[in-house]
């Protein structure tokens, strides 16, 4: 049985992670950017312009688009979804698990939304 490091490796290893900037620029040409952080997170640290808040409990039912609880964009396997959390850690597991649903083009944010150079990064307190 694997553990959770071993597990996040061989996700990464699938993902084509992205920078920061490269979601940024992604985003801003129509690629869905989905935060996952905690509402206490993104209360204490800002949100992140533009992208649309999923509880990652529930990523994988409103991402699919076969599912009966997906998101209006969430409109067929071949769409760009980008997936950031706090420090790129849960989201490289989320986005590997959206490929296993067949969502092809599911990657993360290396380093998250705590990156520095984030411009993606809300205004926090």
């Amino acid at each position: 049985m694997p553990n959770v490091d071993e597990l996040l490796e061989r996700a990464r290893r699938r993902l084509q992670r992205i920078t920061p900037e490269q979601a940024a620029a992604e985003h801003a040409k129509g690629a869905l950017l989905v935060d996952t952080r905690t509402s206490e997170q993104r209360a204490r640290d800002g949100e992140i312009p533009g992208a649309l808040a999923i509880d990652r409990t529930v990523v994988e039912w409103r991402l699919d688009p076969a599912s009966p609880f997906r998101i209006a964009p969430a409109i067929d396997h071949k769409i760009r979804v980008i997936v950031v959390c706090a420090e790129g850690f849960s989201s490289s597991l989320a986005a590997a698990s959206l490929q296993d649903l067949g969502l092809v083009n599911a990657t993360d944010v290396i380093g998250g939304s705590d990156a520095s150079a984030c411009p993606c990064r809300g205004s926090g307190p």
